[in-house]
């Protein structure tokens, strides 16, 4: 179990300035997820903690010790890759093993923990195979085998669930879940896949260009998003954000007036989620257009309809159905909230 502490930590390369300075404590067992698109740092970040990138000014604490200029190999740190990084040549049990045998373990007492760790992973059937003889899920098991087999005082996962086919990343999210309450190790997850994030995080920290944009807990940024950036960002289907201004106490724009507690304002951003609107026959609803597509989900439709420049999805029982450019019009249910943003800055309206 341990502490991580990022004080003021920098990362450059030449005059790119990839991780501008800040800090962040990722508490002793928590699941932490650093979420964010392709090329905001995140992966950076992790391999900063692993001790595979240097920083360029700061500080990481690992139980307290300033861990700087130690080895990736003597930060008591277990990695999982999006490419598994399994041995060709090795069997699952000697990929397994092989973190116990370089700690010098006595070979019946390894024996007895790659017996225990399989079973965990379901992989006891599969010890004498090759990985190229595994499926994607397999292999992933394996490497998170081979992460938890000597159980670290950290878990580093880097995408680990994006190689594998939609059913599959379902069943490992549930896996992974289950083995962090098992084993309760301070766990760093990078991922670009927000489903990932909800589901699996103690507390989640939005990155973009580099900046830790909001950290809290999975329910706090899907209610409260800090900024557009989160709010578009976060959720399937994303927030309708919609452009527009307030007058008199009523947000208004093509198709929509809504009436919201904000003095008057142009260059406002109304944010609400497709749950939180129903289909009605009401001509004078709050929100009105033109059907523009329909998507079954299973379980739900999606409804996207548009006035103008304006475009808002709700999600609709799975058996509606209409024409394509039929007058469509959208309710805010009972108890919806609103979420305000400035266009300019991109930032919460409170």
């Amino acid at each position: 179990m341990a502490e991580v502490r990022l004080v003021d930590i920098e990362k450059k390369y030449g005059n790119f300035l990839a991780v501008p300075k800040q800090s962040l404590t990722i508490h002793d067992g928590e699941f932490l997820v650093l979420l964010g698109p392709s090329g905001c740092g995140k992966t950076t970040t992790m391999r900063m903690i692993a001790g595979l990138e240097d920083i360029t000014s700061g500080d990481i604490m690992i139980k307290g010790e300033r861990i700087n200029d130690k080895p990736p190999k003597d930060r008591d740190i277990a990695m999982v890759f999006q490419n598994y990084g399994l041995y060709p040549h090795m069997t699952v049990r000697q990929n397994i093993e092989y973190p116990l045998k370089l700690r010098g373990m006595d070979k019946a007492s390894r024996k007895d923990r790659v017996m225990e760790t399989a079973e965990k992973v379901e992989l006891d059937a599969l010890l004498e195979r090759r990985p190229s003889e595994l499926s994607g899920g397999q292999r992933q098991r394996v490497a998170l085998a081979r992460a938890i087999v000597r159980t670290p005082s950290i878990f580093l996962m880097d995408e680990p669930l994006s190689n594998l086919d939609a059913k599959l990343r379902v069943t490992m999210r549930a896996e992974l879940k289950h083995l962090h309450h098992e084993l309760g190790v301070t766990t760093v997850y990078v991922t670009h896949d927000q489903m990932e994030a909800m589901t699996l995080a103690s507390r989640v920290a939005v990155m973009r260009e580099g900046r830790i944009v909001q950290l809290d807990t999975p329910k706090k940024i899907y209610a409260e998003p800090a900024d557009l950036f989160v709010a578009g960002f976060i959720g399937s289907p994303s927030m309708n954000l919609i452009d527009g201004a307030v007058k008199g106490g009523v947000f208004r724009t093509d198709g929509v007036e809504v009436p919201v507690d904000l003095g008057d304002r142009d260059g406002v951003v109304l944010g609400i989620r497709p749950e939180e609107l129903e289909i009605t026959q009401d001509t004078d609803a709050a929100i009105g257009g033109k059907l523009y597509a329909l998507e079954l989900t299973g379980e739900s439709t999606l409804v996207t309809l548009r006035n103008g420049p304006t475009s808002v999805c709700a999600r609709g029982h799975a058996d509606f159905e209409a024409d394509i450019d039929s007058p469509c019009h959208l309710v805010p249910k009972d108890g919806a909230r609103f979420h305000l943003f400035d266009r300019a800055s991109g930032e919460r309206l409170r």
